[in-house]
Parts: C-alpha cells; structure tokens; sequence
C-alpha cells in the first residue's frame, strides 16, 4: 500500500523533502547534523501524506502553500520523535541509532525545540490565523497528551478510557490537524473540514493501537526498533489493560511485575498470558472499529483517486507489518 502511496505522491513528496531541507538550514553546525540525521532516516511520511490526499479529495491543486503545510505537519512530529526517544531512552528508531543515541540527549532536545520553533515559523509565512490557531492547539495536546502517558507510567490502575485519552492526544491529534488543515487551505465548508478531522481522529486511533500491538508481536528487523519497548518502560498499553482486567489473581502478580518492575519481567510469561486473555485480539478489534468510523467520515467526500487511497490507508494502519 505504501509503494502505491509513495507513487500516487511522488512528485510532492520530491518537494516536500526539498521543503524541508530548504528549511532546516541553521548557522549553528550540530544544529543542522541532528536536525539532517533524523529527517534523512526517512519514514512513512504519512501526517504530510494526508495533507496531499485531503486537498485531492477535494479536486484541490497542490502549490506552495500546500507544501509549506506538509512540511509543517512533518517538523511538528520529528521534534516529537526527538523528544520521545529521549523521554524513553530508546537506542533504536527506523532501522538504526535514535539521535539521541548518535548525538546525546541535550543535542536531541534543543533540536526538537528548533524544529518546533521553525514550525512556527513556516506557520505564521502561512498568513492563515485558522490554520495558526489549528495547529498550536494541536501541538500543545500532543505534549499534554505525552506528559499523560508518562504519569501513567506503571500505574496498573490505569483505564482503557485513560489510554484512549492518552493516543488521541499524542497521535490522533496530528493526523486529524492534517486533514482538517488541508480543508482550510481549500476554503471547504465546515462541515467537510469536520469531517476531514474525524477521519484524520480515527485513522489515528486505528494506527496507534495497530501500533502498540506491533510493539509485541511484530518482527524487530522489520519495524527498525526493538520489540518490547514499551513493556520495558512500563507504558500501558491496551493489551496489557485489557489482559489485566481478564487475567486470574496469579496471572496478575505478574503483570503488575512486567509493568512495575519491567526489568525483572518474563516475556515469555506475559504474551501467554495476553494470548490466554485475547487482549491482542481485542486490541486489534478496537484499532478496526476505529478503522471503520474512518471509512465512514469519508462519505462526506466524493469518490475518485485520493479517496480510494484513503480508504486503503485505514486498512494499512492495522494490517501493516512495522
């Protein structure tokens, strides 16, 4: 599905990338390293992606503005990225050394910042108070939705409706900012800019839980980080959630370890216990359900390319393999 998408986009995502380079320029040395390091590890590129689709939804053309706006969605969530692996002391991201790894914490979080701030700045070249407004909403529930998460950090007591609260804030947030700002830039009706942000919330979801479940079962050479890292940082995820409201008062002990003392947890012990309990399946039927209210805020929207990309992105997010 990526292949067709990254074909369908070509020609902009040539620009996009130009875009960004051109915008991450900095008389500060290490500044432009870290900044280039990340961006050049590449990814799915998907936040900008939709911005793309949605304007084609709409028999919109892509010009400059639109370029500007993708490039803005992507800088917002690499200095996301920057601040995460740092949060999480992860090593490994897309294959090889997170930046932090290469470059040391202090390096990743002032870059992160930088990204943030020239954000703002490619913003306000923007000239659309909407569209300001749209995304500094947008940016400031990300880190309230990141500083949510780490407060539930080994907390067993925490609730389906606190992770819920927890992946729209962090993921769903910027992919509903993209969609709904790509019906701005086209002067669509509120009521298609409505729309626009429901499916951006709900493929979100869907691909954050896809996500979390990858997280413990997928393949390490083919989702470019170690398996279990959020096991290990004693994040909880809806697996465990759900496993630990289905498991038996044994079975519990030893989720409260992998959680409270993920040092000391058994794996092994652990994803027998979410198969007993059917929590990945359970989490899976959640990331579909998000799926299908997606494809259902599409309706909104005549057919033609965009929308059948679209439509095959909701199945990518939970089908998909890294």
């Amino acid at each position: 599905m990526l292949q067709a998408l990254h074909l369908h986009l070509e020609k902009e995502q040539r620009a996009l990338l130009a875009h960004i380079e051109a915008n991450l320029k900095s008389e500060v040395t290490l500044v432009q390293r870290v900044a280039e390091y990340i961006v050049s590890a590449g990814g799915k590129r998907l936040r900008p992606a939709l911005v793309y689709l949605c304007v084609q939804l709409v028999e919109g053309q892509i010009s400059a503005k639109e370029h500007e706006a993708a490039a803005v969605i992507e800088l917002i969530h690499t200095a996301t990225l920057l601040h995460d692996d740092v949060v999480d002391d992860s090593k490994l991201r897309r294959g090889r050394h997170t930046a932090n790894a290469a470059f040391g914490n202090a390096a990743s979080v002032l870059v992160g910042d930088f990204l943030y701030s020239r954000a703002f700045q490619m913003m306000n070249r923007l000239g659309h108070l909407r569209i300001f407004d749209l995304l500094a909403n947008a940016t400031n529930v990300i880190a309230q939705g990141e500083v949510q998460q780490l407060m539930n950090v080994g907390n067993i007591a925490t609730t389906e409706a606190d992770y819920q609260r927890v992946i729209e804030a962090k993921t769903a947030t910027l992919f509903s900012a993209a969609c709904e700002m790509a019906m701005v830039l086209q002067q669509q009706s509120d009521e298609r800019c409505r729309a626009a942000y429901a499916f951006g919330h709900h493929l979100g979801v869907a691909f954050q839980i896809a996500d979390d479940v990858l997280d413990l079962t997928g393949k390490a050479e083919e989702m470019g980080k170690n398996l279990g890292d959020d096991l290990a940082e004693g994040k909880l995820t809806l697996p465990m959630i759900y496993a630990l409201q289905h498991a038996t008062t044994a079975e519990q002990l030893i989720l409260h370890q992998a959680v409270q003392q993920p040092e000391h947890s058994d794996m092994v012990k652990v994803l027998d216990i979410f198969k007993r309990t059917g929590s990945l399946e359970y989490a899976l039927r959640q990331a579909q359900q998000a799926n299908v209210q997606a494809k259902t805020c599409l309706r909104a929207f005549s057919p033609n390319a965009a929308h059948d990309l679209l439509m095959l992105l909701c199945d990518y997010a939970i089908a998909r393999k890294s």
